[in-house]
């Protein structure tokens, strides 16, 4: 039996839905998702496997364009990676983004040689004659190997999309074990987790000033015990994140451990410490040890 196997990259601005689209065809919740920009810092991997295929999709952050910080400009080589290892590179739009020709995913996905998907998130929300003006606009911009109109959110059109993308698929053994669901570790997806309850409980500028680290990971006795540490880069986010009487602090601990607790699917112990790093978002060691680098 031929055997397919290939890296499936998902790019596009921030908030079109890659994330939600990536858990979808995973079918695990291995990308957090949130309402506000930059959600997505890192790239994760995550692999579907059939009897004679495996599809290893990528979750990239959304491109940044206007880089303020070294971080910013680490997340925008995720991006750039992609078009680099992809055998098929997935383009997702949604119904109310407006891209200009000048972007620079754009002029990339100009000069791609493997197939590209067109993917317009979101058709939910307009009407049909509206999703066929847009298929219109951007093909006529691109070319296309495939074009999906999809509602991630509602699992509209999402299923048929794998069988298309084996089309494609160049013939190769499996590149990761069948059982593997992703490349990243418990820890990573802790943090992650942490972050995410950060930006949905904080206001503001507050989230985009955190990262998180797992310091210990231990399992004992039916428990999982964590201690991590959340980094800040100024000592107002500490004492906003802390909050009077660590009553903001207490609230995230809770927070983040239903979230922990459901993803490890065991009892959790959670202890979480709140330290300054000042300008780790520009900080070369910082960003390495944060995995940026």
């Amino acid at each position: 039996m031929t055997h397919k196997a290939g890296f499936v990259n998902i790019i596009g601005r921030p908030n079109v839905g890659k994330s939600t689209l990536a858990n979808i065809l995973v079918g695990e919740r291995l990308s957090i998702i949130t309402h506000k920009p930059q959600t997505t810092r890192h790239r994760i991997l995550g692999i579907v496997n059939g009897e004679d295929f495996q599809i290893v999709f990528s979750d990239t952050p959304g491109f940044v364009k206007d880089a303020a910080y070294k971080m910013h400009e680490q997340m925008n080589s995720f991006v750039h990676e992609t078009f680099d290892d992809a055998d098929v590179i997935i383009f997702m739009t949604d119904t109310k983004e407006a891209f200009d020709q000048e972007e620079v995913i754009f002029e990339r996905l100009k000069h791609v040689k493997v197939p590209k998907f067109l993917i317009i998130n979101k058709v939910d929300l307009v009407k049909p004659v509206e999703v066929l003006q847009l298929i219109q606009k951007w093909t006529k911009r691109l070319e296309f190997d495939e074009v999906f109109p999809i509602s991630a959110l509602k699992n509209h059109n999402v299923e048929e999309l794998v069988s298309y993308i084996v089309k494609y698929l160049p013939e190769s053994p499996a590149y990761y074990p069948k059982d593997q669901l992703t490349t990243r570790s418990e820890r990573f997806f802790v943090s992650e987790i942490v972050r995410e309850a950060i930006l949905k409980l904080y206001q503001q500028e507050i989230p985009y000033h955190c990262e998180v680290i797992v310091d210990r990971f231990k399992e004992e006795k039916g428990m999982t015990k964590i201690w991590a540490t959340i980094y800040v880069g100024r000592e107002t986010h500490k004492s906003i994140l802390v909050g009077k009487g660590g009553s903001a602090i207490k609230q995230l601990g809770i927070e983040s451990r239903k979230g922990i607790e459901r993803f490890l699917m065991s009892d959790v112990f959670l202890n979480l410490n709140v330290k300054v790093k000042a300008n780790w978002r520009d900080d070369e060691d910082s960003l390495r040890r944060f995995g940026y680098q």
